[in-house]
């Protein structure tokens, strides 16, 4: 990380500090709300209403900390199961349901251990480089000239220019503990929310189950979908072309005797239509399993598609082996993706892919220095990504500021097949 970089990353810890202060007092007050909607909730249909508000704001200030979390990359996964199907949100049911999962009391348990937590280490973030500013700026320069206004010079020996030069020093001494601390105390507050926020092993178990139903059906949803596309691509394309040669060189048979000119003319142009199918069954076997992969595995592959990128992008690879076949595909088709992304999108001048498999874990790390602002929740191109990777339990972090730079995680827990010799 470059120096800049690491000034970048302190800045914003300083001011998440302040916006920390400022969810500390929302903490307070929300939990006065859900405090009131407890109190009223025996109170016929208007006690019921309110306390199920009050319920769904608890759990959106929660979601709010998660959120913050993952941008400062101390992600906190979302602890909740899925609604039972055909469950509408803010109904009697639906009400009844997140009371009784402990995730929801978790929260409210949370919030004014949160608020002092948030408060206390935010007022330190905040408190430290701007009394490091009263020192090196703000402090000599009001010692100045209020001695300038009392007819002292600068460089006169007086008690108010000492105290100003003496306290150059010291207000260093903070600024720079401050930015070096902020980043630290941000993740202490992070962390401190994640004992609350984050899900229980058991909570982590039924998350298992249920992610690994939906992936199912996903990726059974997703193989459906590539045979039809397959299916379909034969049918309109190549089998439509062969169809036509069977019938021009069936033409060209009866024409052979009385026209040969004409036959040889039907031949020519069977020939063509076969030429022009095979083109197509191999751009077909491509979108399947790309050569280049099977012949030079996913190093080879994905810096043949660094090259082929408008934006010059760096590759760094370390892998040891190679992966197992499917593996393989779906990581390729991944970095595509994120780089067509990154070529359409970004308006970058730079971008990196960084791959290496450590202690049996793939991490891929595709990033720019582009216009950022990429979201997964929108588009089709994340989306699918990531419908991709959890086929094979893998996961996908999206970090993209307004401004930049983008930075996509993917990560999947696989083994090398066949390590090099």
């Amino acid at each position: 990380m470059t120096h800049r970089a690491r000034v970048r990353r302190s800045l914003d810890a300083i001011a998440d500090g302040l916006f920390a202060i400022v969810l500390a007092l929302l903490n307070v007050l929300v939990l006065g709300f859900w405090l009131a909607g407890l109190v009223l909730s025996p109170v016929p249909v208007l006690g019921a209403e309110l306390f199920s508000v009050s319920t769904r704001v608890v759990r959106w200030r929660a979601d709010l900390e998660r959120r913050i979390g993952t941008r400062a990359g101390e992600p906190i996964r979302r602890p909740y199961p899925p609604a039972p199907g055909g469950m509408e949100r803010g109904t009697r049911d639906w009400l009844r349901w997140v009371i009784t999962d402990p995730a929801t009391w978790r929260d409210f348990a949370w919030l004014l251990p949160g608020a002092l937590a948030g408060a206390v280490l935010g007022l330190v973030t905040l408190a430290l480089p701007v009394y490091g500013l009263a020192g090196v700026g703000l402090l000599p320069l009001w010692l100045h000239l209020g001695g300038a206004w009392f007819g002292y010079g600068v460089f006169w020996p007086t008690t108010n220019n000492l105290e100003a030069w003496l306290a150059l020093p010291q207000g260093l001494v903070f600024l720079a503990g401050g930015l070096i601390l902020a980043p630290l105390l941000r993740a202490t507050r992070l962390k401190f929310a994640r004992l609350f926020l984050a899900p229980t092993r058991a909570a982590e178990l039924r998350l298992r189950v249920a992610h690994l139903t939906t992936t199912r059906a996903d990726t059974i949803d997703a193989q459906a979908a590539e045979l039809r596309r397959i299916e379909r691509d034969l049918h309109d394309g190549a089998q439509a072309r062969m169809v036509s040669v069977g019938m021009t060189i069936g033409l060209a048979e009866r024409l052979v005797r009385r026209d040969p000119a004409a036959a040889l003319k039907l031949l020519a142009e069977a020939r063509a239509s076969s030429t022009e199918a095979l083109v197509e069954l191999r751009h077909l076997v491509r979108g399947i399993h790309p050569p280049v992969l099977a012949e030079r595995g996913l190093e080879g592959a994905v810096q043949a598609l660094a090259m082929s990128l408008p934006v010059p992008t760096e590759v760094i690879s370390h892998l040891p082996g190679r992966l197992d076949t499917p593996v393989e595909s779906a990581v390729y088709f991944a970095v595509a993706e994120v780089l067509t992304n990154i070529g359409r999108h970004s308006r970058a001048r730079s971008a990196w892919v960084s791959v290496r498999h450590d202690r049996g874990v793939l991490s891929v790390e595709v990033g720019d220095d582009g216009v950022g602002g990429a979201d997964a929740g929108r588009g089709t191109g994340l989306q699918g990504i990531t419908r991709r990777l959890n086929a094979f339990d893998g996961t996908m972090s999206v970090f993209s500021p307004r401004g930049g730079p983008t930075i996509v995680i993917m990560e999947l827990a696989c083994a090398l097949s066949s390590p090099r010799i």
